[in-house]
């Protein structure tokens, strides 16, 4: 298997979500681990504006041809937008993980961040399952 990718910049959930932070908002997606894992993405169920996430439980939802799996929320927060282009076009999450975030996240905790692994940590925490 090709070595995960895992960006500089961003940071991982053992669940394989990421999390990138712009400013005071996060956007958070599936690793490209994730989406390999799952195959051909076909649905993606995610909150509405103003729902409020806690960290490490479940978000919404993402299905693939082989599964359907829950998402996990990386960091606590309230759900300022979801990616709408999801809705149509669920694949771009297989195509390009990083640049297709599920939820943009606002009211975060700096301190729940340290409980995130790196790039780096992530990549040795996968070469660890496969």
């Amino acid at each position: 298997m090709a070595e995960t990718q895992a960006p500089a910049g961003y940071l991982f959930s053992e669940k394989h979500e990421w999390v990138k932070i712009e400013g005071d908002v996060a956007l958070i997606g599936i690793s490209d681990f994730a989406q390999s894992a799952l195959g051909d993405i076909v649905f993606v169920d995610l909150p509405k504006a103003g729902k409020a996430i806690k960290q490490f439980e479940t978000f919404g939802t993402i299905e693939s041809v082989k599964a359907a799996e829950d998402l996990y929320a990386p960091i606590s927060g309230e759900v300022i937008e979801s990616n709408p282009a999801l809705s149509k076009s669920p694949g771009e999450v297989n195509a390009k993980p990083f640049d297709s975030w599920m939820i943009k996240v606002k009211g975060f905790s700096p301190s729940e961040l340290e409980k995130l692994l790196s790039s780096e940590k992530y990549k040795t925490f996968v070469a660890g399952l496969e």
